[in-house]
């Protein structure tokens, strides 16, 4: 007996550097009903995210040319609209002081991997209900 799994409609940039993280985020998202833009290093999602309209963003903090708090630095400071999206850290690294300094990049949220179903539902839930609101 399969449970049904939520539809959440949202469009989420993720930047992420390994295929197979890049993978296993979109298969888990759509399978959620979000679409899914991937970015594979900090520069292309800052692009990425001033050229196309996101609901959401999974940041991954290590990737080459541009690391995901520098990246999310960025966006932060561009004063453009899309400034306040919220971006979720999406890392392996999940110690108090690498939150709290995913914090001071201004992340608002963190994922850790490898990442569940019960985990990326559980968040989709929280920010779904927060963009709605």
């Amino acid at each position: 007996m399969s449970e049904t799994l939520p539809d959440f409609k949202l469009r989420i940039l993720v930047a992420e550097d390994n295929p197979v993280n890049q993978m296993v985020a979109q298969t888990l998202l759509e399978k959620l009903g979000c679409s899914v833009v991937i970015a594979d290093n900090g520069d292309a999602a800052v692009q990425k995210v001033a050229q196309e309209s996101f609901d959401l963003i999974l940041m991954d903090c290590i990737m080459p040319v541009m690391d995901g708090m520098e990246a999310t630095q960025v966006i932060r400071a561009s004063g453009q609209p899309y400034d306040r999206i919220p971006i979720i850290a999406f890392s392996a690294n999940a110690t108090d002081e690498d939150q709290l300094a995913f914090q001071q990049a201004g992340m608002d949220d963190f994922i850790d991997k490898p990442v569940t179903v019960e985990k990326m539902t559980g968040l989709l839930q929280r920010w779904s209900d927060k963009l709605s609101g």
